[in-house]
C-alpha cells in the first residue's frame, strides 16, 4: 500500500473519530439509570445523562413482571424533563442525580472533554495547513494533537464510568440498574480512533527510513505522498 493511500485512510478514520467524539460530547445518552419498580399502573422515573445535561422521564408501568426490577425501558413514552448541570457557576451547588458528591466527577469529565475538543481543533488546523501548503512535516504536530485528543477522551470516559459506578454503589442511591448508552459508545469509538490514528499519522509523517546501513534518516531520499 502506498504512503498516500495510508495517509488518506488515516485521515478518513480521524474524521470518523472526531465525528464520534463531537457527537458524544454534545449528547446526553452516556448512561441510563433506573430505579426499582414498586407497583404497577403507576409512574416511575428513569434518567439518562451526559456531560452537560440530565434528563428524567416519567414512565407508566403496567407490566406485573416489572415489579422489583428496574424502571424502563427508557424508550417507553412518557413526560420528559431535562436540566443542565451547573458545572462552573461559582457559589452554587450542583446536584447531579440528587447526589452532590458527583459534582467533582462531572466537572472533571466535562473539563477533560473540552481539552479533547481543543486538541481536535488544533490537529485539524495543522492537517488543513499541511494539505493546503503541501508540507508533509505539518502532519507531525497534527498527529500529536489528535493523539492527545484521544488520550484526553479516554480519561474523560473513565472518569464518567467511575462516576456511574460510584452512584450505583452508594447506599443513598435510588438507582438499582444502569447501562451505558449510544453516547458512551460514540465516546469510546472516538477516543480509540483518535489515539491510534493520531499515532499512525505521526509515524507516516516521519522521514523515510534509510535503505542502507551507512545512511542516516537525513541522507535518505524523502518519500513523497503524491
Amino acid at each position: 500500500m502506498q504512503k498516500k493511500t495510508k495517509l488518506n485512510l488515516t485521515i478518513f478514520c480521524l474524521v470518523v473519530g472526531m465525528f464520534c467524539m463531537f457527537t458524544a460530547v454534545v449528547s446526553d445518552h452516556w448512561a441510563v439509570l433506573s430505579p426499582k419498580v414498586v407497583e404497577v399502573n403507576s409512574t416511575c422515573e428513569a434518567a439518562h445523562f451526559g456531560l452537560w445535561r440530565l434528563c428524567k422521564k416519567n414512565l407508566y408501568i403496567t407490566d406485573l413482571e416489572r415489579i422489583g426490577q428496574g424502571c424502563g425501558p427508557i424508550s417507553l413514552p412518557g413526560e420528559h424533563n431535562c436540566t443542565y448541570f451547573r458545572h462552573f457557576t461559582p457559589g452554587e451547588e450542583s446536584e447531579i442525580l440528587d447526589m452532590t458528591t458527583q459534582r467533582e466527577y462531572s466537572i472533571s469529565a466535562a473539563a477533560i472533554a473540552i481539552f479533547s475538543v481543543a486538541f481536535m481543533i488544533l490537529g485539524t488546523i495543522c492537517a488543513v495547513a499541511a494539505l493546503a501548503q503541501g508540507q508533509d512535516y505539518i502532519y507531525k504536530p497534527a498527529g500529536m494533537f489528535y493523539a492527545f485528543a484521544g488520550l484526553c477522551a479516554i480519561i474523560s470516559v473513565e472518569v464518567m464510568r467511575q462516576s456511574v459506578k460510584r452512584m450505583i454503589d452508594s447506599r443513598e442511591t435510588i438507582w438499582i440498574e444502569y447501562y451505558y448508552s449510544w453516547s458512551f459508545a460514540c465516546a469510546v469509538s472516538g477516543c480509540i480512533l483518535l489515539f491510534v490514528c493520531g499515532l499512525a499519522l505521526l509515524i507516516l509523517a516521519m522521514p523515510q527510513m534509510p535503505r542502507n546501513p551507512w545512511e542516516t534518516c537525513m541522507d535518505a531520499e524523502p518519500e513523497q505522498m503524491e
